[in-house]
């Protein structure tokens, strides 16, 4: 190896080292628990692999949002992927494949019958045209007997190969189809997740421009989430999340789409509705949420109530996603600074509205 090879190993170990110093610096700084997964998003985040995961943990850095465990665990199901459900659907492709050859090689082979049987035919249809004898005739009927049993006897049996090849497909289509909706499913609240929420919104904005139609959107955010944290731990903290999750689906209807956007955030496409409706329905869920009252299941012990602070904003003509996610988060921020638990919608001016 010369001198120039083994300079640049050195230097890229160098900067590595660099690296890593960066990622744990900012975990402590963040006071992020130095487990390898989190070390593998920070890590991402500094070194810049991942430039969409760049972008989130740089702006949640920037607004001093906390990195809670449903954070985190947001995070990593978005960028990093959860192995099991990439091994579910291999080993579903590999069987639809097994299956989709299987039923090939039963019509190859029918194939291949049919025209032995044609043959067989022609050669019948030979003999007749020369005139057999009363013994020769028998013999041609017999022979065709045969053939046309056994030619029975293989369709039977193709039908029924091909029947059950069809109701494995259908089962296969089926799991397919659970393993695309788990793929788009919050595991932890049972809603949309955020993969399931950037399609759904972009659907949504394409339909509302083609059928001239209202869209807005709101993000709603957990007031105070991490005092539930670290006040009665994490599993108190999911509890929280499922409990905010239901309330939305309870109050969301037809073809809205609730999804849990990100850590203790989350949103709702509201589709056919302008500004004011969507800002009404955003007080509707924010006074459902205020009125649950959250208890300890292990002693049905009542820890409190629980708030979320919401931003609203409408499409604007040629407005794409991330500038309308842009406008509601600033409604969201407002209401924050609004003093929590309240609503605030932005119009077009991009400035929040005083009140929902």
């Amino acid at each position: 190896m010369g001198p120039e090879g083994l300079g640049t190993i050195v230097n890229r170990y160098e900067h590595t080292q660099a690296l890593a110093k960066t990622a744990v610096g900012l975990m402590a700084e963040r006071s992020v628990a130095p487990t390898p997964e989190n070390y593998e998003l920070f890590f991402s985040y500094v070194s810049g692999q991942n430039p969409a995961l760049s972008k989130v943990m740089g702006d949640l850095i920037a607004n001093r949002k906390p990195f809670t465990s449903p954070v985190l665990e947001d995070l990593r199901n978005r960028f990093f992927p959860r192995p099991k459900l990439d091994d579910e659907m291999v080993s579903l492709g590999n069987n639809v494949s097994e299956t989709l050859n299987s039923m090939l090689t039963k019509l190859e082979r029918a194939g291949r019958d049919t025209e032995d049987y044609g043959r067989k035919l022609s050669a019948v249809s030979g003999e007749l045209g020369s005139e057999p004898s009363a013994g020769g005739l028998r013999k041609i009927v017999e022979g065709l007997r045969t053939a046309t049993s056994a030619m029975e006897a293989r369709t039977h049996a193709l039908e029924s190969e091909l029947q059950k090849s069809s109701h494995e497909v259908g089962e296969l289509r089926r799991k397919l189809e659970d393993v695309r909706k788990e793929s788009l499913t919050d595991p932890l609240t049972g809603i949309a997740n955020r993969k399931a929420f950037d399609l759904d919104l972009r659907k949504a904005i394409v339909q509302a421009r083609e059928h001239n139609e209202a869209l807005s959107l709101l993000i709603c955010d957990i007031d105070r989430f991490k005092q539930f944290n670290d006040t009665f731990g994490h599993q108190t903290g999911d509890q929280v999340l499922r409990l905010v999750a239901n309330c939305l689906s309870e109050s969301v209807k037809g073809r809205d789409t609730a999804a849990r956007y990100g850590g203790e955030e989350f949103a709702v496409i509201v589709r056919g509705a302008p500004l004011r409706a969507a800002s009404l329905l955003a007080d509707q869920i924010r006074q459902v949420v205020q009125a649950k009252k959250l208890v300890k299941k292990s002693t049905g012990d009542v820890l409190g109530t629980i708030t979320i602070s919401i931003g609203a904003a409408q499409l604007l003509a040629g407005e794409d996603e991330t500038s309308l996610i842009h406008r509601a988060d600033a409604g969201l921020y407002a209401a924050k600074a609004a003093g929590r638990n309240c609503v605030r919608s932005v119009s077009s001016s991009h400035t929040p509205d005083v009140a929902a």
